[in-house]
């Protein structure tokens, strides 16, 4: 039985480059040797703030105020990128979108593919119900806790 000799400065270097680009793994390739080096990252959830209420104004005609659009990183039922790549709504250029907006989900069922490292890895929807809104294209780079979807 032979034993493996280990490169802590490699595994080093590598843990380093992991820290720098926020990557969560990083595998290197020589030969019959193999190093990969993973993190765990925990994304906490933002803590509600709370605002004073507004002054009361005096009685002024009624206007239709606009509409704000919703926060997709604070909505409930808001899909997070698991990790940093590009995501594609459908498997191939030529083929329709693995789901349209407005469409019903099931839980597990595949929504999108973020290309990383060039593996495509299949996001599946965390729950069932409606996927109201896509909050990326198909084609976009995307980050480690975007929001991808919308399914309510």
């Amino acid at each position: 039985m032979s034993r493996m000799l280990v490169d802590k400065e490699a595994i080093r270097a590598l843990a380093d480059i992991l820290t720098e680009t926020g990557l969560t793994e990083i595998e290197v390739v020589e030969a019959d040797n193999r190093i990969r080096v993973a993190r765990t990252v925990t994304v906490q959830a933002a803590a509600p703030v709370a605002q004073a209420a507004p002054a009361p104004q005096a009685a002024a005609p009624a206007v239709a105020a606009p509409q704000t659009e919703v926060n997709p990183d604070s909505h409930p039922g808001c899909v997070p990128s698991p990790m940093v790549g590009v995501a594609y709504l459908t498997p191939d250029p030529s083929s329709p979108p693995f789901v349209q907006e407005g469409s019903h989900v099931a839980a597990g069922q595949t929504i999108m593919l973020i290309e990383a490292m060039k593996t495509f890895n299949q996001i599946k929807a965390p729950k069932a119900g409606t996927l109201t809104k896509y909050c990326v294209t198909s084609g976009e780079p995307v980050e480690f806790g975007a929001p991808l979807a919308i399914i309510e």
